[in-house]
């Protein structure tokens, strides 16, 4: 490919995953939105709506390094479709287990309804294949900002899907789940037909074009031996990590929280809707500034605003402007430690391991997180929100430790 063909292709790139970008998340938030409802219906009681969640992170986890094998080998393009094709399989699995009363059977649909969530995590690297390095983290950015819309759009299709699946013998709960396997197998049919070239396979063309025609290492060890021998890429994973596994702990408890201080569904929509916003309008910003000032000020913004949030979430008490400020906060600061770690993380590592440090990457924030969303429910239980917000904010000091020395290094 000659060197003026890029920027078209780079543009092509970044539509296609933006409209896919727009569509999984529409998928995942349409099924997310009645989810923990639908499992308090199927299983009887209030004590187990919290599976769903946790059966759907499972899903993402567990994905990520298949995955990101499939990727390594085959490229973005084979990766992707085969994602949101078992998300798809996952979201019908959901609709059987609800029809037949099978909670066991929704439980299993739900770890497989989160492979769209891990589709949706590996189109920002996606973005960043063909990207020239000082424009890396804004093409990430421009892909998580994507997921805005169908964020905000999933929520309010949810009770039109229900309504849809009345007569059909379907539950009204589980009709948005319908929607969302059809929104996925839309969403594979455009990769598959558009995504040409793949830009993972592209960009390795490139490299190796201008090396001496030896390919590196691309397995999954290979990618592992990549970020044990790279600081940076320590620092990436422990950014991504450690962001996403704080903003989870918080998010998912502030609505028990705002309810202990009589909040009403109302209220806490409106909390957790400023949550969302800070967390993907903002991205395109973060990816400016993650360029300009480099990827670690980003990190060092990061662990300011996500220690912020955490003060004045975890000090709010009755105040609900004080819990949605820190929300908000919350949200930004994931923004900038997922972006920024994203961008120093495909920066720090050899072209041929990147995918398979990126499937790493998506594997631990997601492991991590899941263990924090468990971990947080007990800690407010036994001790309040208050410290729960302490712990979360002890996540910090690594991703503050290692950015720092990283500075010191470089200066």
């Amino acid at each position: 490919m000659s060197p003026s063909a890029l920027p078209s292709l780079r543009r092509r790139v970044r539509a296609v995953l933006i409209v896919t970008q727009i569509l999984g998340g529409l998928g995942t938030a349409i099924g997310f939105a009645l989810a923990a409802v639908l499992a308090r219906d199927v299983s009887g009681t209030e004590a187990l709506s919290g599976l769903a969640s946790t059966a759907s992170v499972t899903g993402t986890a567990l994905l990520a390094m298949p995955l990101a094998a499939m990727m390594a080998s085959r490229g973005r393009r084979a990766g992707l479709v085969l994602a949101y094709a078992i998300g798809a399989l996952g979201a019908c699995v959901v609709v059987l287990g609800a029809v037949m009363g099978n909670f066991p059977l929704l439980l299993i649909g739900l770890v497989g309804f989160g492979a769209g969530s891990s589709a949706n995590l590996a189109a920002r690297f996606a973005a960043a294949d063909l990207a020239e390095p000082d424009h890396r983290a804004r093409a990430i950015s421009t892909v998580v900002w994507a997921t805005t819309v169908g964020a905000v759009l999933g929520p309010n299709v949810a009770a039109p899907a229900g309504k849809s699946v009345s007569g059909l013998g379907i539950p009204a709960t589980a009709g948005p789940f319908v929607w969302a396997a059809g929104v996925f197998v839309v969403a594979a049919v455009v990769v598959a037909l558009l995504l040409r070239p793949d830009p993972l396979l592209t960009a390795r063309a490139l490299h190796d074009a201008g090396s001496d025609g030896v390919p590196e290492g691309r397995s999954l060890r290979a990618g592992m031996q990549a970020v044990r021998a790279s600081s940076r890429a320590r620092l990436a994973l422990v950014t991504i990590a450690g962001s996403h596994t704080a903003m989870v702990s918080i998010m998912s408890m502030t609505p028990v929280a705002l309810t202990h201080h009589g909040a009403d569904i109302q209220l806490i929509g409106f909390v957790l809707s400023g949550h969302i916003a800070g967390m993907y309008a903002f991205s395109p910003l973060m990816g400016w500034l993650s360029d300009r000032l480099g990827r670690l000020s980003v990190i060092g913004l990061a662990v300011g605003l996500i220690g912020a949030a955490a003060f004045v979430a975890g000090t709010a008490g009755p105040s609900h402007g004080r819990t949605a400020l820190g929300l908000f906060l919350l949200g930004l600061g994931w923004s900038a430690g997922l972006v920024s770690g994203s961008a120093l993380l495909t920066d720090s590592v050899p072209q041929a391991a990147r995918a398979a440090v990126q499937g790493l990457s998506d594997f631990v924030m997601n492991t991590a997180a899941g263990v924090g969303g468990l971990a947080a429910g007990l800690i407010v239980s036994q001790a309040g929100y208050g410290p729960l917000n302490a712990i979360a904010a002890c996540l910090l000091l690594p991703m503050a430790a290692l950015a720092l020395r990283g500075a010191l290094r470089k200066a």
